[in-house]
């Protein structure tokens, strides 16, 4: 399912094949939390700037439509319409982050709606029921994700239950592939390692659910608040004890520098809101650095918002423009810098890949990570 192509120090290009498709790797996983990108951007319009991956959160979908509803409806890629790889995250992170109320047993989480307060169960086996339902390429496991910095004790004692709970996974998925009324009987299962920011706890998990022989493993748990030379010096320290034939994904980040400095340290697949999130409110991403679209100095250019950049927004339409729109509260803004930002951030990662193929990785690495950072 995963072939290593080509390595360059700890970075690798690779080939990652699904039921859905063939992804390479390095890539981004842009998000689509209910089946969309915020800003009004759909599945077409993925197709149209690089997109590999569409990554959409068991949570928020199984709340609302319900994932029984998109199972009747066909499942994800016919409810949305991509036909690419989907990923599911398991709903973990949104119970931890967004659940005020919640009581951890060794069953799973017990805890109220934020949309609603109704009292809702997840577990292990829910989280993959309704992963099933979704019928996504690619389910997440079931953890928890603690706060950084947690105590030691509880973050191990978290980390052990996060290792039943997936194996509890395993045997739930593997139950679910087998129904004849399961829509993608070749679903995927990822692993996440976890362990807070302690050395020892993250390289023991690693070497722990390495040993269930997974689909995929992640890193979970970081880009939540630690400092990014914290968040690196974890990657290094596990990195060592993933599996060499497995692909790696980094959950949650980040930005442009966040993904140089992680390809650098052998990850090979990232997601974050970040690029769609800050477009929205006219920060966006170019091969200059960061610029901010909302600035004064912006009210009357009639250049494009990276004059290195072959987007259809970039093609098409001024900074003046999406500033203006932007500032009238128009969907077109909202609209129009969420492409940018994801076309950047796909072509980023094909552009990281050539370096790779090329051999240049770490040359183009020194180049563009005190660059890509800056604020214009």
């Amino acid at each position: 399912m995963f072939k290593v192509i080509k390595k360059e120090g700890s970075a690798r290009r690779g080939e990652f094949v699904t039921v859905h498709g063939t992804v390479q790797t390095p890539a981004f996983m842009n998000v689509a939390t209910c089946g969309a990108i915020k800003g009004a951007v759909s599945a077409l319009d993925l197709k149209n700037i690089k997109c590999q991956v569409q990554l959409c959160n068991t949570y928020h979908l199984h709340l609302r439509p319900g994932d029984e509803k998109v199972k009747q409806m066909g499942g994800l890629h016919k409810f949305t319409r991509w036909n690419g790889p989907i990923l599911t995250d398991s709903g973990g992170f949104q119970v931890f982050s967004l659940a005020k109320l919640r009581n951890i047993k060794e069953e799973g989480v017990y805890f109220n709606s934020h949309i609603d307060g109704r009292k809702i169960f997840m577990g292990p086996e829910e989280s993959m029921r309704i992963q099933s339902n979704l019928a996504s390429t690619i389910a997440m496991a079931f953890d928890e994700c603690v706060e950084n910095p947690s105590p030691y004790e509880y973050t191990k004692n978290s980390v052990e239950r996060t290792t039943r709970w997936l194996k509890r996974c395993v045997a739930e998925m593997k139950r679910l592939n087998s129904l004849d009324d399961t829509i993608n009987k070749n679903q995927m299962l990822f692993g996440i390692n976890q362990g807070g920011i302690y050395d020892d706890l993250r390289v023991n998990h690693m070497k722990e659910i390495a040993e269930l022989n997974l689909d995929g493993y992640a890193i979970g748990g970081l880009a939540v608040g630690e400092p990014a030379e914290t968040m690196y010096h974890i990657i290094e320290e596990v990195e060592p004890f993933a599996p060499k034939d497995k692909i790696r994904y980094l959950m949650g980040v980040g930005t442009p520098v966040n993904i140089l400095e992680s390809v650098a340290r052998g990850v090979d697949l990232f997601d974050c809101v970040m690029p769609s999130r800050n477009a929205r409110h006219g920060q966006l991403f170019t091969w200059d650095g960061v610029r901010n679209i909302n600035n004064a100095k912006y009210e009357t250019d009639e250049s494009p918002i990276d004059e290195h950049c072959d987007c259809p927004v970039c093609r098409n339409f001024s900074r003046a423009y999406i500033r203006h729109l932007l500032k009238s509260g128009e969907m077109l803004g909202m609209r129009l810098a969420v492409l940018h930002n994801l076309y950047f951030y796909n072509n980023l990662m094909e552009v990281i890949r050539t370096q790779l193929d090329n051999g240049t990785y770490m040359e183009f690495y020194e180049k563009y990570r005190n660059i890509l950072g800056v604020r214009i």
